[in-house]
């Protein structure tokens, strides 16, 4: 029996569990939700090598900033539910949001514009953003196990971290101090952590967050995923070839900048010639992010709620909602 297949269930909305809208459609979804983001904002939010605009906030953003405005509303309704039906007992916890997608693709853009809206809505919502690189294992442990060509992959984060974290701020704790991690350094920051405090919406955003269990352990192991603890997730889409070279130039931008920071991991890189970097980012991306895309992200995206989708010009394009 042939499995199903979703990329070309897509193309037909007659059996699509997703709502696909263009640009335009999507836009006016935004009703009468305010701006609230300016160009100094931006200034602070676009991520190397991004060139989202005030116009992409508008069109895209803020429908999107409704939307899950609506959702988070909805949520705290039910927990009043819970508070009447349990007869006041029971506390609020922390709506999550998962935000996946490739390197280079501008999920962490994505995750600081929402960010900024979600924390001016009315309701003046504690809004945290953490990464899921706090919780890669350091380079130590990886060399050991033989891994530094593997980070980003599944295997290279301590998910059990991970999962405790979660599990905990879904629990309620109001305090929880978590590991901080260095692109400069390109490892854990030692004796440093940062600390989250009972926000009302925290962000999550990483290359693996909507990972599926293992279709190869059988029988099925039952431990908890990431996905599990979020209550609306998203991610970002575009070409495999668009994004690779969205990385090589970004690549470039660090060779020129990061890159000679004399702290850097990568600080040999910053001598090469503009041609040997070229093909240095070429080679890393065809042995070590292409196949993680290929292999373990991409295939999760359709477990999210939302999928925004990218053209070569780095701007959303068309959205996909679920409709389940």
């Amino acid at each position: 029996m042939k499995g199903f297949n979703l990329l070309k269930a897509l193309d037909d909305s007659s059996v699509s569990p997703y709502i696909s809208f263009k640009r335009e459609e999507w836009s006016k979804l935004r009703n009468s939700t305010p701006m609230t983001i300016n160009e100094e904002d931006l200034a602070t939010i676009r991520g190397i090598n991004e060139k989202i605009s005030i116009q992409e906030i508008e069109e895209v953003y803020l429908p999107l900033s409704r939307l899950l405005n609506l959702y988070y509303s909805a949520s705290k309704g039910l927990y009043d539910a819970r508070r009447t039906f349990l007869g006041a007992r029971g506390q609020k916890v922390p709506y999550v949001i998962g935000i996946a997608g490739s390197v280079a693709v501008g999920k962490s853009t994505t995750a600081r514009v929402l960010k900024t809206l979600i924390s001016r809505w009315p309701e003046n919502p504690r809004v945290e953003l953490i990464a899921t690189d706090g919780f890669l294992y350091p380079n130590r442990i990886l060399e050991k196990r033989n891994l530094m060509n593997r980070k980003g992959f599944p295997e290279s984060y301590d998910l059990k971290a991970l999962i405790r974290f979660l599990y905990e701020l879904k629990s309620g704790k109001k305090s929880i101090d978590i590991p901080i991690y260095s692109h400069l350094i390109y490892d854990i920051v030692p004796n440093q952590r940062q600390t989250i405090e009972n926000p009302d919406v925290l962000i999550l955003e990483g290359l693996n967050v909507l990972q599926t269990r293992r279709t190869d352990t059988l029988p099925p192991t039952g431990e908890l995923l990431v996905s599990d603890f979020f209550d609306f997730s998203i991610y970002v889409d575009a070409l495999e070839k668009d994004i690779m070279q969205w990385y090589i130039d970004r690549f470039l931008i660090f060779r020129e900048t990061a890159f000679r920071d004399s702290r850097s991991f990568f600080r040999k890189y910053g001598e090469l010639p503009v041609d040997k970097a070229a093909e240095t980012a070429d080679r890393i991306w065809n042995e070590i992010n292409g196949p993680n895309l290929k292999q373990n992200i991409e295939p999760s995206k359709f477990h999210a709620h939302l999928i925004l989708n990218k053209t070569r010009d780095h701007a959303v394009k068309e959205i996909y909602m679920r409709k389940i």
